[in-house]
């Protein structure tokens, strides 16, 4: 009874360690998108993404408006800025993940050169490829009001 009890023990242990790593893994790919942002290193931020991901970002300056960016255009722009200057400070608030699909939800402050500009909230869509999580899908929104 002894060693059924030890082995239900550690098989409930093992799927707890392997939940864990799953939603440690998808942040650690959000997380390396913001460390290519403040490397400003472009090979970097290419890997945290699939093929075809789509980038967006909410703007109320007259009514909402949904403004996409290719992300070609996202990577050439990291890739241009001077170290340091794209410092953007998130903090996980949600992360869900069922088989292959894994959102984050994480509200964030951006700096640029040190000074900041606004806030807003990142939601992440991923997409487990190949063994390996990337963002399929980010949408943000922006305001430089109301920020924590």
């Amino acid at each position: 009874m002894l060693k059924l009890i030890t082995c239900l023990s550690l098989l409930f242990a093992a799927n707890k360690a392997q939940a864990q790593t799953a939603e440690d893994s998808v942040k650690k790919v959000v997380n390396n998108l913001f460390t290519a942002m403040i490397t400003s290193d472009s090979t970097l931020l290419k890997t945290c993404f699939a093929d075809g991901a789509i980038l967006q970002t909410i703007s109320k300056k007259a009514g909402v408006e949904i403004k996409s960016e290719p992300l070609s255009e996202f990577v050439s722009l990291v890739g241009t800025q001077a170290k340091g200057s794209l410092d953007e400070r998130i903090q996980f608030d949600v992360i869900r993940i069922d088989d292959d699909l894994a959102i984050a939800w994480t509200p964030y402050s951006f700096y640029y050169k040190s000074v900041f500009s606004h806030c807003g909230v990142n939601s992440f869509q991923l997409v487990r490829i190949g063994g390996a999580w990337k963002i399929q899908y980010l949408v943000d929104t922006r305001r430089k009001n109301d920020c924590k």
